[in-house]
């Protein structure tokens, strides 16, 4: 049977990531949008893993709905995928966290929300500036079963805003271990040790060895 992952996300950059993460021709990856899913819950948890649940099951009733009515095809294996990360700064007793896509507005941009961060941390001693990127991964599957995993990226705010890779907070999130910011390393090098990357990829050993990846 084909199997296809539809993410709860319309954020193209996500599941660019998330394809290049996985490295499964055989399944196909969708976003929410490409399936023809018009919805936006409500993400009113308090940590990433109920947020990014929250999402993964109400686009799974979607998804069953659509399945149920004709407006997806059967013969096919669909799960729903989804993640929610943030930037959690230790100094700021860990914020943004949960709120980093809307903090300070969710139309407002990054470069402002960095500049604003690095605003709050000017007398902050280096060894103080510790921080990490989060992300929960969580799946639905068809019968109704569902996991989440959680793992982080650690490093620093760094004191400037630099590198074209990547996106979000990226570009002031300095990693010691390469000497730079998660904007200025590759792709590769970014989804091999990312929040995201790490997550996503537990997320697939589990479903494997749930028999269904």
């Amino acid at each position: 049977m084909k199997k296809q992952i539809i993410f709860a996300t319309g954020n193209r950059n996500k599941v660019r990531e998330i394809r290049e993460i996985l490295n499964d021709p055989s399944i196909e990856i969708l976003t929410q949008k490409e399936a023809g899913i018009d919805a936006d819950p409500e993400e009113n948890g308090t940590t990433f893993e109920e947020n990014a649940l929250i999402k993964a099951r109400s686009i799974a009733r979607t998804v069953r709905e659509m399945e149920a009515d004709g407006r997806l095809p059967g013969g096919v294996y669909r799960l729903v995928m989804s993640d929610d990360s943030g930037l959690v700064v230790d100094a700021l007793d860990g914020a943004p966290g949960i709120l980093s896509a809307r903090y300070m507005g969710r139309d407002t941009d990054y470069r402002i929300k960095m500049t604003h961060i690095m605003d709050l941390l000017k007398d902050v001693p280096e060894e103080k500036r510790t921080a990490r990127f989060s992300c929960a991964a969580a799946a639905v599957l068809p019968d109704g079963r569902d996991f989440a995993v959680l793992r982080h990226m650690e490093g620093r705010i760094g004191h400037e805003i630099v590198g074209e890779n990547g996106f979000g907070y990226d570009p002031f999130f300095y990693l010691p271990q390469y000497g730079k910011t998660s904007a200025q390393i590759s792709p590769a090098e970014k989804n091999a040790i990312s929040h995201r990357g790490q997550a996503l990829r537990a997320l697939a050993r589990l479903l494997r060895e749930q028999g269904v990846l």
